[in-house]
């Protein structure tokens, strides 16, 4: 179970910080449940980048023998989404309690 400051995010499909004051605000204890809570989310999140990779390559070779344009526009619209899901995950997994960026996120 994670801590409270944590809010699943059903697009990225993990838990994300949502902190109601400043990180420095809260006791010293809660941080570091915050920390560890994150750091376990944090660790799965290559594991998802890998799989979307995946994914947008069977989307890739789906648009590739699709004779429909109408469909072809649709897939890439999935394959732009997923890029865009890739990309906010690796943002999420670049933060690190150490960073000042970080504090303000978690």
């Amino acid at each position: 179970m994670y801590h409270s400051c944590f809010v699943y995010d059903e697009r990225l499909e993990i838990h994300v910080p949502s902190l109601d004051r400043p990180f420095e605000a809260y006791h010293i204890r809660e941080r570091l449940a915050m920390i560890e809570d994150w750091e376990s989310i944090r660790g799965r999140i290559p594991t998802k980048v890998m799989a979307l990779e995946r994914l947008i390559e069977r989307k890739l070779l789906e648009m590739g023998n699709e004779n429909d344009f109408e469909k072809s526009c649709q897939i890439n619209g999935e394959i732009a989404e997923l890029a865009s899901q890739i990309h906010d995950l690796q943002i999420w997994y670049r933060l690190s309690q150490d960073e000042p960026t970080a504090k303000t996120h978690l």
